[in-house]
C-alpha cells in the first residue's frame, strides 16, 4: 500500500537514513527517530500506520517502545529490525503470535523491506478505522 505513514526508529543514523530513503522513494510518508523514547514521542504526534524499529537502542529499546505504542493502538503494523534477531528470538516469537509482526535481520535488501511493508503496512490504519 503506497502512501503509508511509517515511523522508522533506529539509533544508527545511517540505517535510519537508508531505510527512510527507500520508503520515501516508494511513495510513503516517513519520519525517523533516533531512539525508543524519541520514537514514542514521534508516534504520538505522527500517528503512523506502521512502525519499523530497531530492537537494541538506548533509553528505551524497540520492544519496550512498542509496548507503549500498543497501549494506544494494539493493532499497529510493526517490523522489528536487528543485527542479532536470534538474541531476541523468544520475545519475537511471542510478538509474532500475538501481533503478527515482521522481522528483518540487518543487513537486509530493499526487496525484503518492501515485501514486509506491503504485508504489515496497512494494519494500523484498517484497525483504527474499524474501531472509530
Amino acid at each position: 500500500m503506497k502512501d503509508t505513514k511509517i515511523l522508522v526508529v533506529d539509533d544508527n543514523p545511517i540505517w535510519g537514513f537508508l531505510v527512510q530513503q527507500m520508503l520515501e522513494f516508494d511513495g510513503h510518508q516517513v519520519m525517523w527517530a533516533g531512539d525508543g523514547a524519541a520514537g514514542y514521542g514521534t508516534y504520538l504526534l505522527f500517528k503512523p500506520d506502521l512502525v519499523i524499529t530497531d530492537i537494541e537502542m538506548p533509553e528505551k529499546n524497540g520492544l519496550e517502545m512498542m509496548a507503549h505504542v500498543r497501549a494506544h493502538n494494539p493493532a499497529i503494523g510493526t517490523i522489528y529490525i536487528s543485527a542479532d534477531l536470534d538474541r531476541f528470538r523468544p520475545r519475537l516469537d511471542e510478538e509474532r503470535k500475538r501481533y503478527q509482526v515482521g522481522c528483518l535481520q540487518k543487513p537486509f535488501s530493499r526487496r525484503d523491506l518492501m515485501r514486509l511493508v506491503s504485508e504489515h503496512g496497512c494494519k494500523g490504519e484498517r484497525r483504527r478505522e474499524g474501531n472509530g
